[in-house]
């Protein structure tokens, strides 16, 4: 059911790499709800994924950038706004990659290198993009920016590894440089603490599955999906929730306020 929320508006959408992806979701309920943006992910995803598909299915461009380069950034952002034909209403950062992750080292023996290259390209990238946004003046006054986050950023998941610091990182940067967008240009900045969500990149993650079920069984109304996702993005981009600013909002079925439910009590006596 298509409601108009995003009539009128124009954005650029982060990350979508296939149908799995929230970003991918995103960006199909924007389209339905009257939106027009541009989508927008590092060249080499683009060769990884099927973002042309979408681009297709929702009338948009899409427009390569590596999101941790500032050049990138700004050419992204005048384009956009070109082809937009005016400032932006919203914007999408759903990025995130742990290099430790992907090849299996352990919280405790980093490689540091592949550590600092996942902090730019997951939360780094956050400040940067804000910043060229901010000093190109591009975003329309109650325009809204919102990132992907997990609460690893606050507990402890111990294969999360070093995408927890990344996150707890992406969420002060929501916060600080949301306060100064707020006050200087009247946008707001928030985060969105999902659910463990089986997405490309969240199924690299060791014992996903284990992580996946678990929350199913304390969140009282279970986990929430890609697309419910994508539907609470889009109250964030909308004008219904203009004076929503400097929040990490859990999206997660209840889990983050849960101790223990009955299901995993009577699991556990089992």
């Amino acid at each position: 059911m298509s409601y108009n929320l995003l009539k009128g508006k124009r954005g650029i959408i982060f990350g979508a790499l296939d149908e799995n992806s929230i970003a991918w979701k995103t960006a199909e309920r924007a389209h339905e709800e009257g939106a027009e943006f541009v989508l927008t992910n590092a060249p080499v995803a683009l060769r990884m994924g099927t973002i042309n598909t979408l681009a297709e299915k929702t009338n948009s461009q899409v427009i390569p950038a590596d999101a941790t380069n500032v050049e990138d950034l700004e050419n992204l952002i005048e384009k956009a706004q070109e082809i937009l034909g005016g400032k932006l209403d919203f914007v999408l950062h759903s990025i995130g990659m742990s290099i430790n992750v992907r090849k299996g080292k352990h919280y405790t023996d980093q490689n540091y290198d592949w550590t600092h290259k996942g902090l730019d390209v997951s939360a780094m990238s956050f400040h940067k993009l804000m910043q060229t946004l901010y000093k190109k003046d591009a975003m329309n006054e109650w325009g809204s920016i919102v990132a992907l986050t997990y609460m690893a950023a606050q507990r402890v998941f111990p294969d999360y590894n070093d995408m927890a610091d990344n996150k707890a990182y992406l969420e002060s940067v929501a916060r600080s440089f949301g306060y100064f967008f707020g006050k200087d240009k009247k946008v707001r900045v928030n985060t969105i603490s999902q659910s463990p969500t089986p997405t490309s990149a969240g199924q690299g993650v060791k014992g996903f599955t284990g992580f996946m079920n678990y929350a199913e069984k304390m969140s009282p109304l279970g986990n929430a999906t890609a697309l419910e996702c994508a539907d609470y993005t889009l109250t964030l981009f909308s004008d219904l929730t203009k004076k929503v600013t400097l929040q990490n909002l859990f999206h997660d079925g209840g889990f983050s306020n849960m101790g223990v439910s009955q299901e995993l009590m009577e699991a556990m006596e089992e």
